[in-house]
């Protein structure tokens, strides 16, 4: 009904429309900032967004923003920004469809391969990766909710059952953006580094985990046995969704259309995931979990290429036109949570936040490195690059927001701790760059075993092969296929 009263007034329509604008050039002046200052793009598109809103009411007041986004605009922006949400989502759930692979039926599956293809110590390599920086870090959200509690911060802590808000907080703090990781390995010549192949592919299955715990945390928010079991056969219906998507998809009359019409293949896959993410909103879950689901019912990777390419076509398009509409999402979430959060956050909280975020990723990403045999350099850079959350950290904390869960000053902290961390991840990889070259050269030539030895011409950190060191990443070889994530 929302959706038609907004439809059904042009004037409305129209102020809408100016908005979205008016938020897609804030987005573009972000991502142009962001290069300026070496940082991945999605980056400036989220802090602007976030900040956008808030700026208007320091700099003119709240009836300035009121005035530029009434009730009813700001209803639709907010359903712009849920629309492409969902359509994002779509994308994101699909990129980490293989983690399906890494069960016992399916073989070594893609930690296997991902540790063989970067010359490292093989799948225990990727998989002690995964321990480290998905246990460590739900053990610091897990401190952090207990500071909660402890401080007796009734503004962070709200009124969510405390098993649903412990393992809420606690999937909150260990979440590794996928998307952003990619960008910033393919940016750096990273792609087919031994330290960028193992921590994008513990990346894939450790947000994999997470979107099981983030259900089971929902589910826990019912607060009874009744409330969970409705729950479950929501989620249940939400599955059973996905299976006749997935089955659906992979008929013959499918693949025709996705490969005769692309297009139109996007445009239903689209509407499929609205349609799912509205009926499980409706069933009291979230509309994140049923985008989610259609995105890993969408079939991919599986046989020849040939077969998967139709629908891999469609699903990159409809993530493009989430991706598009996503900063109407930063910009809603900057209005909602910091504009009405800002005062009640403690600055403890925030701080807290930030450094448990920083030891549970980095302390669980080296030790899990180094457990599964890679050198120091690699352990250091895997565990910065496990620190980056971005815009999958967003997508999780929306979805305890909605749920009732994570309450405004709390989403602030680990929205502050979450763009933070993410900063910081090409800096501290170029210090390591600095700092390990700056120390290969102090102690003159070295050989694979660190002892004395003849020096390689190419062995600074950066292009040094594992022939040369089994520390160093490899750069990405000219007529080889980056990785894109």
């Amino acid at each position: 009904m929302e959706t038609l009263s907004i439809l059904g007034d042009a004037p409305r329509v129209g102020h809408v429309l100016v908005a979205l604008a008016v938020i897609l050039l804030i987005a573009l002046a972000g991502r142009a900032l962001a290069r300026a200052l070496r940082q991945p793009a999605v980056i400036g598109e989220i802090v602007a967004g976030l900040l956008s809103g808030p700026a208007v009411i320091v700099l003119f007041g709240r009836g300035t923003l009121n005035a530029l986004l009434p009730g009813p605009v700001f209803d639709g922006v907010k359903l712009i920004a849920q629309a492409g949400l969902v359509l994002f989502l779509v994308g994101l759930a699909h990129r980490l469809g293989p983690v399906r692979e890494l069960g016992p039926a399916h073989g070594p599956g893609l930690a296997h391969r991902l540790g063989t293809e970067a010359g490292g110590p093989g799948p225990g390599g990727t998989r002690w990766v995964v321990v480290g920086a998905l246990g460590v870090p739900l053990v610091t959200g897990l401190l952090l909710a207990g500071l909660v509690l402890l401080t007796d911060d009734r503004a962070a802590r709200g009124s969510a059952p405390l098993p649903a808000f412990l393992l809420m907080v606690a999937v909150s703090m260990s979440i590794t953006a996928v998307p952003v990781m990619a960008r910033i390995l393919t940016d750096r010549g990273m792609t087919r580094s031994r330290a960028g192949q193992t921590a994008l592919g513990a990346a894939v299955v450790v947000d994999g985990v997470g979107w099981l715990l983030l259900t089971l945390a929902i589910g826990l928010g019912r607060g009874s046995l009744e409330g969970l079991l409705h729950s479950v056969r929501a989620l249940g219906f939400g599955v059973l969704c996905a299976l006749a998507v997935r089955y659906g998809l992979r008929t013959r009359a499918a693949k025709a259309v996705g490969v005769r019409l692309p297009r139109t293949a996007a445009v239903l896959l689209g509407a499929v995931a609205v349609v799912v993410a509205i009926a499980m909103d409706r069933l009291g879950m979230t509309a994140i979990l049923g985008a989610a689901l259609v995105g890993f019912s969408v079939p991919g990777g599986e046989g020849a290429p040939s077969r998967s390419a139709p629908w891999e076509g469609a699903v990159a398009s409809v993530s493009r036109a989430g991706a598009v509409l996503a900063p109407a999402f930063f910009v809603v979430t900057g209005i909602t949570v910091l504009t009405g959060s800002f005062a009640d956050t403690s600055w403890q909280l925030i701080a807290a936040a930030l450094v448990l975020g920083c030891l549970g990723k980095g302390l669980g990403g080296y030790l899990g490195a180094r457990r599964g045999g890679h050198g120091r350099a690699t352990a250091r850079r895997v565990a910065v690059l496990m620190n980056t959350r971005g815009l999958t950290e967003l997508v999780a904390l929306q979805a305890g927001l909605s749920a009732g869960i994570l309450t405004g000053p709390l989403a602030l902290a680990l929205i502050v701790m979450a763009l933070t961390t993410t900063a910081m991840t090409g800096p501290l990889l170029t210090l390591l760059d600095r700092g390990e070259r700056h120390a290969a050269e102090g102690r003159g030539p070295v050989n694979p075993h660190n002892g004395p030895g003849p020096r390689h011409p190419r062995s600074h950190l950066s292009d040094a092969r594992p022939q040369i060191s089994p520390d160093l990443p490899r750069q990405s070889r000219a007529g080889e296929t980056p990785m894109t994530g």
